[in-house]
């Protein structure tokens, strides 16, 4: 079996203000080999620029290698590595009970290159004359100010946040950390489910609540 190609990346992701026009840029390195890109949006986020930098670094890569992946990111590094990604996926993105993870679209695309790659992200201090991390600076700052920029279609128009799965039963993933919930009785309360593993309990929910719930709404 051929071993993977190693290569090393350095991207960033810049915003001005931000929310605002946004660009990213990026530096791949293979043997003695250089190549540089930039792009950018209209309307988008800091963080979102971070992320899409790598994707779009980790989309030029033709078959399946070893990266390094550099960035001054502590967000996209952190999500990474200490596998809060994994996490949100899942709990379906959801964060919390009642917070959903953002920047979901660009998450589902970072992850699926990372089941074809073998990428370890490194944080590397911004700002601090790493003379690659300054070149990929500079690189989305230029992007940025592009005239005539495209808009970043799921930030700008986003499609409408799915409701939290409707606890029902026994055996149902907990919405914090997805273990199987069990149902439990109470002299005081009605029967609840609960996580064995993080506590969390819930409300046992019917279409009935559902009903009554809107009801009152009129």
């Amino acid at each position: 079996m051929e071993e993977k190609k190693e290569i090393v990346i350095y991207t960033d992701g810049a915003c001005e203000p931000n929310p605002g026009a946004g660009g990213y840029g990026a530096v791949l390195l293979f043997e003695n080999r250089r190549k540089e890109i930039s792009g950018g949006f209209r309307l988008t986020t800091n963080n979102r620029m971070e992320i899409y930098a790598a994707i779009k670094s980790l989309e030029l890569l033709k078959q399946p290698c070893k990266v390094t992946l550099f960035s001054d990111s502590r967000y996209l590094v952190s999500a990474m590595m200490e596998g809060w990604v994994e996490k949100w996926k899942k709990r379906n993105w959801w964060r919390t009970n009642k917070e959903r993870a953002v920047n979901v679209d660009l998450w589902e695309r970072l992850s699926a290159l990372c089941e074809t790659h073998e990428v370890n992200f490194v944080w590397v201090k911004g700002h601090d004359s790493n003379p690659e991390n300054e070149r990929c600076d500079r690189l989305s700052y230029a992007a940025l100010r592009r005239k005539d920029l495209p808009p970043d279609e799921l930030y700008e128009n986003p499609p409408p946040e799915p409701a939290p799965i409707k606890m029902t039963h026994d055996g149902q993933p907990c919405r914090k950390c997805s273990t199987p919930v069990i149902k439990l009785k109470s002299k005081k309360f009605k029967p609840y489910l609960f996580c064995p593993n993080c506590k969390a309990t819930y409300e046992i929910e019917s279409d009935e609540q559902d009903e009554s719930r809107q009801a009152t709404l009129f």
